[in-house]
């Protein structure tokens, strides 16, 4: 045996030339051996091979023992790959023959190939050194701790420097993969800076913050440090930056580009703001734009329109690819999306691709003109087989692949775009392959149609040039090619041709496979096509034939192709639509518990993945099974709300409840639930058909999380739903009553009733925190941080709120991270630190232009500029939140009587007692009155008023019952301090004492009537 090779980057290993192991022996010599590999042809001497074995208690005869192991090594290794040199040993191998060392040498090429800004080198190479671990080094050795330690810290600055080169590509990297190596090496500031950084890329701005502070306690709390000056800079560009960086995360190509290096070149050179590629199917749009934004150098965010089957549905296809949050679980009335990616583009320097435009043309001309009127710094390269038809909009239209003149020498031919196509695409599936005339002749047939070219080359699996040139030249079809028509509309009849001839020689089982898979829109994973489209065996068939794509575990037909097929689905008269709507619905039912689990990150993605095909099923359904939608339409219903899309469902929502009419009996439950997607736009006696059913269900629902949804909507107490009742309609399930707990002690927040609501909080926070249910924890936490503020409880409230953050980061709640913002910004304020309420708001500013939560920010901006003094701003806040809620829907018109009271307020500083009290009259008219907590505000708000009006007594009367109200005095409210050191100067201490002991000593149903 010659040049074994050697492993010790997981259990020893030892290959002998023909690759097979070697056997070693025993445990001692197979660590002497591990100890020799560590210092491969070079001499080690016999006294650290003593230590590496024994540490500081070796054996007596200890030498003789060595010895004794290098004897049977030899033995089982070639004889004088182990030399004697008097004081040691040496092993005479190249080190590239062992694995750490070769592991070594292309972890520093890597590095090298990274400083030279060669991304892509370097991350192959770094994949290749990290693909070497088998397991953790040196298993054998057990007094190895130092070298395994520098092997440790080697492999992790190599992850390091792969993700590094990762987040150079336009494929990015694994923030999952990345999540897991920070909570390993949680003070490894590298890490987490690209963490934050592959976050902030993926458009998660407040998410990358998150990990940011999490990282500045540790380093506090663990080493009394601060974060380095790199990663302090870090967070200030994040802080900064308008809005978080779109995503180049473009779809990787599966192959080479070739023959369009003209039109490459052109686009390159384009100054224009709009410039659509434009040519008939099969003709490379897709991939010359993809092309072109991968070389460009700007961020991108790319938006594939080829699944969207409505007009309506265009922008919300933008907002998904930008990372905008469509509506979240405290907004329920979906704002103009066009307006949202307008505000999230407003100055960000962005090229937007817009891909297959075609059948939404009119749609997707009017977002873009509107986009572009409104983001001075965005760019628009669009495909489409038509003209976006705007003005300034430049055309680059995509003629056939250029053929070979005619009479061109073989040397002349080989060098055509359509020739070279060709040849490349056969080498795939014939390595060597070199073109000869046929393929001239083929080319020529096909009118240089870079998809028809792919298609029949994709044939030389099962046939020979010749035999399709042949088959081409005998395909009657065809012969309109030979004289050489270059019009779009004959271009279109080749591509037809070829995919009709390529449909024509599949079988009767690849054919059922084929039109079956059109019905999936944005492709499928594996277990979908097999339960749709049958055979998964022929799968594999029709991606060698280029009839499907492959690429990431899912599977999916050019556009063209689909559509064709979609053509013989509908001539079979096939029902693969009815499959398809069933198989989906199967999917989120069993879905939907895993939302409410620890899992529920797992099952976004995965519902995320099937977005388009989602909606596919559920417009079938509302056109052709009103029943199947309304089951669809219920089983998402969570899903919709937790990942921030019910905007896209609702209009498919109304539309249903439309079509429904009377639902049946077995399901009102799915029909209340179409409701709420639908809320506000339904018609009132939807509405009352909604109530009607909620006032009657005493069962447990199919969907528990619906009565979050139904609170939200109708209010406390909507719907009449007894606590009883509701428990039963929860269920026995963990979730189900932690929910319960939890909407009770919300209840007695609001109500004023504190203790109770405190012990509530506890114990839901426990519940969700055991089935691992991150909204439901973020509630609990959000809820306790405000009751620690009152009591003045600032660090707990700091603690709880930032961990309410760091979940909801999780979820990518960008929306409801805004509202915990505002919410800490207020505490902080009342704490006295004004600065980090600024840094606060600057955030939740900023998040709200891409998560439509206008109102929150306003209020809490207006509470910032009336302690700063700038009344003037805090009266434009204040009238702002009016401006934009709008009463009706409970959680939405929340906000309206704080910003009228605060604006009354105002109106007292002003000296103008008529329009405070109009104010307050308002505000007294839109809270609910019924709970103790909302009015409170109120109640101290006319406080103000009776100062004014001159009855300081009663003024201290008010501010005593709103602590009855409340259930506590709010520590730090500079309103409340202000009326009550007013108070005091007017009446004086003892009697301002006496009228507010008796405020606060009323009993609830006494202090509800104090304003009546």
């Amino acid at each position: 045996m010659s040049a074994p090779r050697f492993g010790v980057l997981g259990p020893l290993e030892v290959r002998g030339e023909d690759g097979a192991p070697v056997a070693l022996g025993g445990p001692r010599p197979r660590a002497l051996l591990a100890l020799l590999l560590l210092d491969a042809g070079r001499l080690v001497s016999t006294e650290r091979l003593i230590d590496g074995q024994w540490g500081e208690n070796p054996p007596a005869g200890a030498v003789n023992a060595i010895q004794a192991q290098v004897s049977r090594l030899r033995r089982q290794l070639p004889p004088d790959l182990i030399e004697f040199h008097g004081s040691g040993y040496r092993l005479a191998v190249d080190p590239d023959d062992v694995d750490a060392h070769r592991f070594e040498h292309l972890a520093a090429e890597g590095r090298a190939l990274l400083a030279a800004a060669q991304p892509e080198r370097a991350a192959a190479t770094l994949r290749q050194a990290l693909a070497l671990w088998r397991g953790p080094a040196l298993p054998e050795v057990a007094h190895a701790g130092a070298q395994v330690a520098r092997l440790d810290e080697v492999r992790l600055a190599a992850t390091e420097d792969l993700i590094e080169a990762e987040l150079a590509l336009p494929a990015g990297t694994s923030v999952g993969s990345l999540r897991q190596l920070v909570s390993a090496h949680p003070l490894r500031e590298r890490l987490r800076g690209q963490l934050m950084r592959a976050l902030h890329a993926g458009g998660q701005q407040a998410a990358a913050l998150e990990v940011f502070e999490e990282g500045r306690r540790l380093l506090a709390d663990e080493l009394g440090a601060d974060p380095s000056p790199e990663l302090a800079e870090l967070h200030l560009a994040m802080l900064r930056a308008v809005a978080p960086r779109a995503s180049r995360r473009l779809p990787a190509p599966l192959t080479s580009f070739v023959g369009r290096e003209a039109e490459l070149d052109r686009l390159a050179t384009l100054t224009d703001r709009l410039v659509t590629i434009t040519g008939p199917g099969g003709t490379g749009k897709t991939r010359l734009a993809l092309e072109s934004a991968r070389r460009g150098g700007r961020d991108v965010c790319f938006v594939d329109l080829s699944a969207v089957a409505d007009d309506g549905l265009v922008p919300h296809a933008v907002m998904g690819a930008l990372g905008v949050r469509e509506t979240g679980l405290g907004l329920l009335q979906p704002q103009d999306p066009v307006e949202r990616i307008v505000s999230a583009l407003a100055d960000r320097d962005l090229l937007l691709v817009l891909d297959n435009c075609e059948h939404v043309v009119a749609a997707a001309a009017l977002l873009t003109r509107r986009l572009l009127d409104a983001c001075p710094k965005l760019s628009v390269l669009a495909t489409s087989r038509e003209p976006l038809g705007l003005t300034g909009e430049v055309l680059v239209p995509l003629a056939p692949l250029a053929l070979p003149p005619a009479g061109a020498a073989p040397g002349e031919w080989t060098r055509a775009p359509a020739v070279r196509l060709f040849t490349e695409r056969a080498s795939a599936v014939r390595p060597g392959f070199e073109p000869g005339p046929e393929v001239v002749e083929i080319c020529t047939a096909l009118d240089g149609s870079p998809l028809a070219i792919e298609l029949a080359a994709a044939r030389l699996r099962s046939f020979t040039v010749a035999e399709i040139a042949a088959r081409l030249a005998e395909h009657g079809r065809f012969k309109l090619l030979s004289r050489g028509d270059r019009t779009a509309a004959a271009r279109h009849r080749t591509l037809h041709a070829v995919v009709d001839w390529s449909w024509s020689l599949l079988s009767e089982e690849e054919q059922v496979v084929a039109r079956r898979l059109s019905v999936f829109a944005g492709g499928a994973g594996l277990e979908a096509v097999e339960r749709v489209c049958g055979d998964g065996e022929v799968l594999a068939d029709l991606v060698d034939k280029s009839f499907v794509e492959a690429a990431d575990g899912r599977y999916r037909m050019y556009e063209t192709v689909r559509l064709f097929c979609a053509e013989k689905l509908e001539e079979a008269g096939d029902t693969a639509r009815d499959v398809h709507a069933a198989y989906f619905l199967e999917l989120v039912r069993e879905a939907d518990p895993w939302l409410l689990r620890a899992e529920q990150l797992d099952w976004l993605a995965r519902l995320s993945a099937e977005q388009a095909n989602l909606q596919a099923a559920l417009r079938h359904a509302v056109h052709h099974d009103p029943g199947m939608g309304l089951r669809l339409a219920g089983a998402q219903a969570a899903y919709w709300f937790l990942s921030g899309r019910r905007g896209q469902a609702a209009a498919s929502a109304r539309e249903l409840l439309d079509q429904v009419g009377e639902p049946p009996a077995e399901l009102g439950e799915e029909y209340v639930l179409c409701v709420l997607l639908a809320v506000p736009d339904v018609r009132q006696e939807q509405w009352a058909r909604a109530e009607a059913i909620m006032n009657t269900l005493d069962r447990t629902l199919r969907y528990p999380f619906g009565t979050v949804l139904w609170g939200m909507v109708a209010g406390p107490g909507g719907a009449g739903v007894e606590r009883r009742r509701r428990e039963r309609m929860l269920g026995p399930e963990p979730w189900s009553r932690a929910v319960s707990v939890l909407g009770e002690a919300l209840i007695h927040q609001l109500d004023g009733r504190l203790a109770e609501a405190e012990r509530g909080l506890e114990s839901a926070l426990a519940s969700f925190t055991a089935v691992g249910e991150r909204w439901g924890m973020a509630q609990g936490l959000e809820s306790l941080a405000t009751l620690a503020s009152w009591r003045g409880e600032w660090a707990r409230a700091r603690e709880l709120w930032q961990r309410a953050l760091d979940l909801l980061g999780e979820l990518g709640a960008d929306d409801e991270v805004v509202d915990i913002l505002c919410r800490r910004a207020g505490g902080l304020l009342r704490e006295g630190d004004q600065d980090a309420a600024a840094a606060d708001l600057a955030r939740a500013a900023e998040l709200a232009r891409t998560t439509g939560r206008p109102a929150t920010v306003e209020f809490t901006l207006g509470e910032l500029a009336d302690v700063r003094g700038d009344l003037a701003a805090a009266r434009a806040h204040y009238e702002s939140v009016l401006t934009v809620t709008q009463p009706g829907v409970y959680v939405t018109e929340g906000l309206r009587p704080f910003a009228q009271t605060a604006l009354a307020r105002l109106a007292v500083r002003d000296g103008d007692p008529e329009r405070a009290r109009a104010l307050h009259a308002e505000a007294l008219t839109g809270i609910s009155r019924s709970l103790a907590g909302d009015l409170a505000t109120v109640v101290e708000g006319h406080a103000g008023l009776a100062l004014l009006d001159g009855t300081a007594e009663r003024a201290a009367y008010l501010l005593g019952a709103a602590v009855a109200l409340r259930g506590m005095a709010v520590t730090g409210d500079r309103a409340v301090a202000e009326v009550a050191a007013a108070a005091t100067l007017a009446i004086g201490a003892e009697r301002f004492a006496t009228q507010y002991a008796k405020g606060a000593a009323l009993s609830r149903d006494e202090a509800l009537t104090v304003l009546s």
